[in-house]
Formats: C-alpha cells, sequence, structure tokens
C-alpha cells in the first residue's frame, strides 16, 4: 500500500471541506457556510428514510467537526499532528510485521498504533464532532440541535466503530482466527442432551 492510499483511509478534514492544508480561516469559513447551505437545501428537498437520514446526520456531523477543527488554530495543528502519527505508526508496523523483526517490538508497534488509532477516531470521528454541533456558528449555520445530537451520537458511535474495522481489514496483517470447534464433543453433547430429554 503507498502512503498515499494509506492517507485516504484517515478522514481528511481539509478535503471535507475542498481545502488545501495551508488555508485560511476565512476560506474554512467560506466554504464551511457554502457546502452546508447547499446541504441543508438538499435534505429539506429530500423525502428522509431511516437509512438517508443517518446518512445526511453524518455528512453534517463531518462539515461541522471540519470547520470546527480546522478554523482553530490549536485544533488544526493537533489534528494535522496526530493524524499524521497514525499514519507514520501504521507504516512503521506493516514495514516491521513484513520484515524480519523482532516479534516483541512488532507487538509493541502494532499496540502503539491500536492505541494512536482509538485515539484518532474517537477525538476526531466522534467527541469533536458532537461538540463542534453545540459550537453556536454551527448551530446557526446547520440548524443542529438536541434532536440532532441524540440521533447523531448512535450514528457516530456506529461510525467511529466502522472506520475501525475497516482499516484494520485492508491491512495484510489482519487475522481473523476461525473458531475451532471440536464436532465430535458437540455431537456427544446433543446426544446427552436429547437422552436425557427422552427419559
Amino acid at each position: 500500500m503507498t502512503n498515499h492510499e494509506a492517507d485516504k483511509s484517515y478522514v481528511d478534514y481539509f478535503a471535507t471541506l475542498g481545502l488545501t492544508e495551508d488555508c485560511k480561516p476565512g476560506e474554512v469559513r467560506k466554504n464551511y457556510k457554502k457546502m452546508m447551505r447547499d446541504l441543508v437545501v438538499e435534505i429539506h428537498q429530500t423525502e428522509l428514510s431511516g437509512d438517508r437520514r443517518d446518512a445526511y446526520l453524518l455528512k453534517m456531523a463531518q462539515m461541522n467537526a471540519a470547520f470546527y477543527i480546522l478554523r482553530d488554530n490549536d485544533r488544526r495543528q493537533r489534528y494535522i499532528e496526530d493524524r499524521k502519527r497514525v499514519i507514520a505508526l501504521e507504516e512503521e508496523w506493516r514495514h516491521a510485521a513484513d520484515g524480519a523483526a523482532d516479534p516483541a517490538k512488532t507487538e509493541s508497534l502494532r499496540r502503539a498504533f491500536d492505541n494512536a488509532l482509538r485515539h484518532f477516531l474517537s477525538t476526531y470521528m466522534e467527541e469533536l464532532m458532537l461538540e463542534a454541533g453545540r459550537d453556536p456558528e454551527c448551530v446557526e449555520a446547520s440548524g443542529w440541535d438536541p434532536y440532532h445530537e441524540r440521533h447523531a451520537s448512535r450514528v457516530l458511535r456506529h461510525y467511529r466503530q466502522r472506520l475501525y474495522q475497516e482499516i484494520h481489514e485492508r491491512l495484510p496483517y489482519y487475522d481473523v482466527t476461525p473458531p475451532r470447534l471440536d464436532w465430535e464433543e458437540r455431537h456427544r453433547t446433543a446426544a446427552a442432551i436429547i437422552a436425557e430429554g427422552v427419559k
């Protein structure tokens, strides 16, 4: 997997608002307001099923979070650093797992990556998305309210878990251990239960 492919696996809030990393706060605000206005109009013109409502809630929460994080220099810098760190840790672990590295070092890298990934997803794909929904500017632009937050909490939790699973599944060293079933033991247990019921 190339660095560019790994990069795409982690949510890029600059791309969410059609911006580059060197964008100015004014550009963040301008793009966010235009995109959110277009999204709100689209939502009002659409018949909402349960799945479609969840998809729109997620999209609105992503745009709110992108605006909330990128307009503030400190939040923006932490986001950039955390994102680069988790991508770098994945690459480091990937190289160690693919090579003949010390198993203890490989396991240490795996744990460091997993902790960084969990932190990144819980912070930027759930916590700050909900926090952004309480921000006065986001509320004004998106119409986000307590009803949205109640429903979004579930949607964002599932979204974070799905991203975590997808990232792990695409890694070459992702391994699912098939369950070990002792069919003879199961047969004996079933026979004993049936025999007991016949008595």
